[in-house]
């Protein structure tokens, strides 16, 4: 049988990559966002930041990757702002389509207006914008947390909620 690897601190270059993924699809959606006007745009950004916000208080508080580097770095940023949770913690909570809706939206919202946008008036740039997100969203993250992220991470082989909701059977 064949010994799994995991990674007790990722590589600075899979951190790098995995948030440059996240990063760019963030600013793919802003510039998108952007065309609607500032206030939309700041309400977006608002958004991705409870999002994150959200993420390293209420889920890296309580991963194996809490004070470490994963895949994302936010282990160690977590570390800085917020107490050390209970790790049983990360694997209590039953995850659902429904509850990854608020992540999928950072991707769906801008992806909308585009098209709606595109709709009113084409434009090449909001066409190309549009595409981008969607590689970066489904190409993107497909490829970062199938081949460099999941498959190596520590907390995946404890008990992952998200592990369970996309696991094939």
């Amino acid at each position: 049988m064949k010994k799994e690897k995991y990674y007790e601190n990722y590589p600075a270059w899979i951190v790098f990559l995995s948030n440059l993924v996240s990063i760019a699809i963030y600013v793919s959606g802003a510039l998108i966002i952007y065309r609607l006007g500032l206030i939309w745009l700041i309400l977006y950004i608002l958004y991705i930041l409870v999002l994150e916000f959200r993420l390293i208080n209420g889920h890296c508080t309580n991963c194996y990757y809490y004070g470490k580097t994963c895949a994302f770095g936010k282990g160690k940023i977590s570390r800085l702002f917020f107490r050390k949770g209970n790790p049983k913690n990360f694997c209590k909570k039953q995850m659902a389509w429904k509850d990854i809706i608020p992540d999928f939206l950072v991707s769906l919202i801008p992806a909308v207006v585009g098209i709606v946008l595109l709709i009113i008036k084409f434009n090449w740039y909001l066409l190309i914008m549009i595409i981008i997100l969607f590689l970066l969203t489904f190409t993107g993250n497909a490829f970062v947390r199938g081949k460099l992220v999941c498959k190596y991470c520590k907390q995946r082989g404890l008990g992952c909620p998200a592990q369970k909701l996309f696991e094939k059977r």
